[in-house]
């Protein structure tokens, strides 16, 4: 039966590997979060008109992988169509990867045209919508239905609520 072998680490070694770690970990940047993209920095000022962008697409049809309106959307392709056309901002089609490309921030803390994520599918960021003030978000939901106003509120979304975040420089 062959075994393992198994070098043996000279607490230089140690050293050296944490030296290592230390040396990428400052490689990061003050404020950076190790695995992170840098996404957009939207000015505030078109908080209004990101709002306003999917406020006008409410009563679309969802349609899964889709961000045009004449197909449909689905929550990823809305957000990706509206901040593209409001705030001139190249996103990717993915939840996921929107949720890397911006950053946290307190729930008590959201303004219009803050995303917010949910875990509906028992996986991280697999759903979101676009906060539009007062408790309220826009909401491509699922298949059959269409772009709506729900609230955070919900039984349902406050169930699976994970995260806010923003790309706005405020």
């Amino acid at each position: 039966m062959a075994t393992a072998r198994t070098w043996p680490c000279t607490r230089g070694m140690r050293a050296l590997a944490m030296g290592a770690v230390l040396l990428l970990a400052a490689c990061a940047g003050p404020g950076s979060r190790v695995g992170t993209a840098p996404g957009p920095r939207i000015d505030p000022a078109q908080r209004t008109e990101v709002v306003m962008t999917a406020l006008s697409l409410l009563q679309s049809d969802y349609r899964y992988g889709s961000a045009r309106p004449a197909r449909g959307f689905d929550c990823s392709g809305l957000v990706k169509y509206v901040f593209g056309v409001a705030a001139d901002a190249a996103l990717p089609h993915n939840t996921a990867q929107i949720a890397r490309l911006s950053r946290p921030i307190a729930r008590d803390q959201l303004r219009p045209g803050d995303f917010v994520f949910f875990d509906t599918l028992g996986r991280s960021n697999s759903h979101m919508g676009i906060y539009m003030g007062d408790g309220r978000f826009i909401n491509a939901p699922s298949t059959g239905g269409r772009v709506r106003i729900d609230s955070l509120d919900n039984p349902y979304y406050r169930r699976h609520f994970e995260s806010a975040r923003t790309l706005f420089v405020d």
